[in-house]
């Protein structure tokens, strides 16, 4: 498949319709810009699209929910905005399959590392800010975290995904959950990937440092014990 047929494919999947330029800055991580030559990369469009996701979130929770305080809103725009949750928003258009990255990368598993796939996903909403215009923009972040939304149980499992995970696994008489991480490259850029094993179910997750490695594991430790409940 062309690269042409690939991108139209994902913006079936996001239901926008983003210039094709802007979609593939939006898909470049600075690895691949790298190694060719300094070439553009998304970081740009990722500071672009964080705030707008910030905006539309904060919005539907404060006109939906209008007897939650505070506190309560952020923590659940928290939620829905996290790392962990964007990356998981990502898989489910398939974005990692649609990625520009550098070779190191590549072979690292970066197409599904959740850093990679959340910084990527707020790219996107950048390039369609700027392609189709703020409503586009607001609808397509409200298609996408709209599960997440509609799924009170999930509010603190992404908060907190270890609390959450040893909470279900005691209410099920499982053992706590046992967690190892590994690390790999360089100082300036090492990315762990932390395994957790809990009940009969083994889940991993990777990140920029042990402890977002750890919760991107629990998380999907989490999501599967609950589905199996």
């Amino acid at each position: 498949m062309t690269d042409i047929a690939e991108r139209t494919t994902l913006t079936q999947k996001l239901g926008v319709d983003i210039d094709p330029e802007l979609l593939s800055l939006a898909l470049t991580h600075r690895s691949f810009a790298y190694e060719n030559g300094g070439l553009p990369h998304n970081e740009r469009l990722e500071f672009l699209g964080d705030a707008i996701l910030g905006q539309a979130v904060t919005v539907r929770l404060y006109t939906t929910l209008p007897d939650l305080d505070e506190g309560s809103l952020a923590k659940r725009r928290a939620s829905v905005v996290s790392t962990v949750a964007l990356a998981e928003v990502a898989r489910g258009v398939d974005l990692g399959a649609h990625l520009r990255l550098g070779r190191g990368e590549e072979q690292t598993g970066g197409r599904d590392k959740d850093s990679i796939l959340a910084d990527t996903m707020e790219a996107v909403i950048g390039a369609t800010y700027l392609s189709a215009g703020p409503d586009a923009a607001t609808a397509l972040v409200l298609r996408l975290v709209e599960p997440l939304l509609a799924d009170p149980e999930r509010y603190g499992a992404a908060m907190d995904p270890k609390t959450s995970l040893q909470e279900l696994a005691a209410r099920r008489g499982a053992a706590p959950p046992a967690y190892s991480v590994e690390s790999a490259g360089p100082d300036h850029s090492r990315v762990f990937t932390a395994t957790v094993i809990v009940d009969d179910i083994t889940t991993r997750g990777t990140g920029t440092s042990k402890k977002t490695a750890e919760m991107a594991a629990a998380l999907r430790a989490w999501q599967e014990l609950s589905a199996s409940a």
